[in-house]
């Protein structure tokens, strides 16, 4: 039985939306929160954008964003896409002509404000590229780029200015009758991030990507991005979300899923429980953490496996997690497996021991879930 219908304290209600399909990854309505990053590499470097790709998709990511600045990146751009199975994101900025051929090239989502690539033919265009190559689109409204009328209007960037920058490039899709399309309204500033997403989920039931922009290095960003996007997750509201950081993709996407897992929102991978440490430990928790973090990469079987130090503690959370060891005396601790007390283990042999229980725990996880599909 899943513990929230133990604990509904531990229910999140999502915000109920529309959805659509980048790709082949449903986002919004009851499809699983979706993790997305971008290439920082230059895209018509082929080679090293699909090399940053495939470790992205390997790490997890479901959508991959690429940077099409010209008509060189876009030529580039069929070849990515023709190479890789994820969903491709085209990030286009204000010329029209990137997105008509990012759409031919075969991205499956077009990152564009509509209102900012000219007339309303130049949009019309764009769009009816997206729709005769099944693309959809998502609207990126950004607290650093605001239309001049609405910092005119506003005095500075807001929540109700960014707010309003969503519903009137909403406005100019729906009038064309496109609707398959997403909306971010991303700030780097927590505060102001939060209050627009909150007031664009009021308005409209658009699927929701979440974002707080360039949110700074990998330990900073990844605070801050935790926070921001922790809370509105917890609030129920997102459907597809990536985290900013100044750090390899790869970071990006391994931040998203531990943000998603620690609300129970998304599963991927082992979900290690650990002690900070101190002086009751019975082995060097530190290093086998950051050890069996490592070996343990490669699992994306969701499971749980708790490490703590002394018995104060271990126990109580081995209890609650697949796989366990708690520190004793005399070098060695206990193993526990699916929380129960199974045997004891050296301390110089524990990591080895450990991958090893997880991983068959694993392919018992994997054979059971094969059945079970079998069986439906």
């Amino acid at each position: 039985m899943s513990l929230n219908h133990v604990r509904p304290w531990r229910n999140i209600y999502r915000r109920k939306s529309r959805q659509i399909m980048v790709g082949n990854v449903p986002v919004g309505g009851d499809a699983p929160i979706s993790v997305q990053t971008m290439t920082n590499t230059v895209t018509t470097d082929i080679a090293g954008t699909i090399d940053q790709v495939q470790r992205a998709a390997e790490a997890g990511a479901d959508i991959v964003r690429v940077s099409v600045p010209d008509e060189a990146s876009a030529k580039a751009l069929k070849e990515i896409v023709r190479k890789i199975q994820k969903p491709i994101v085209a990030h286009i900025h204000f010329h029209y002509r990137r997105g008509i051929e990012a759409a031919e090239a075969g991205a499956a989502c077009l990152r564009i404000n509509p209102g900012n690539i000219g007339t309303p033919e130049r949009v019309k265009e764009v769009i009816k590229a997206a729709r005769d190559h099944g693309c959809s689109m998502r609207i990126g409204v950004n607290a650093g780029s605001l239309e001049k009328h609405l910092l005119e209007k506003y005095g500075e960037p807001c929540p109700e200015a960014m707010v309003e920058s969503g519903l009137e490039h909403i406005k100019i899709l729906e009038d064309n009758d496109f609707h398959e399309f997403k909306i971010s309204v991303k700030a780097s500033d927590v505060f102001l991030a939060a209050a627009a997403y909150q007031g664009i989920a009021e308005a409209t039931d658009k699927p929701i990507h979440l974002g707080i922009t360039e949110a700074g290095g990998l330990m900073s960003g990844t605070i801050k991005s935790a926070i921001g996007l922790g809370n509105l997750l917890w609030m129920g509201i997102g459907d597809t979300i990536r985290v900013s950081l100044s750090a390899d993709p790869v970071e990006e996407v391994k931040v998203g899923y531990e943000i998603l897992k620690s609300l129970g929102l998304r599963h991927r991978g082992v979900n290690i429980i650990s002690c900070p440490s101190c002086a009751r430990q019975g082995f060097d928790v530190i290093k086998t953490v950051e050890a069996l973090e490592k070996r343990l990469e490669h699992i994306k079987t969701p499971m749980s496996l708790s490490i703590i130090g002394c018995v104060v503690n271990g126990p109580g959370e081995a209890l609650m997690t697949d796989v366990g060891f708690t520190g004793g005396g005399n070098g060695a601790g206990m193993v526990y497996l699916a929380g129960k007390q199974s045997h004891k283990m050296t301390n110089d042999q524990m990591v080895d021991h450990i991958v090893e229980q997880v991983e068959k725990k694993a392919a018992e996880l994997d054979a059971a879930n094969a059945e079970e599909v079998a069986a439906e």
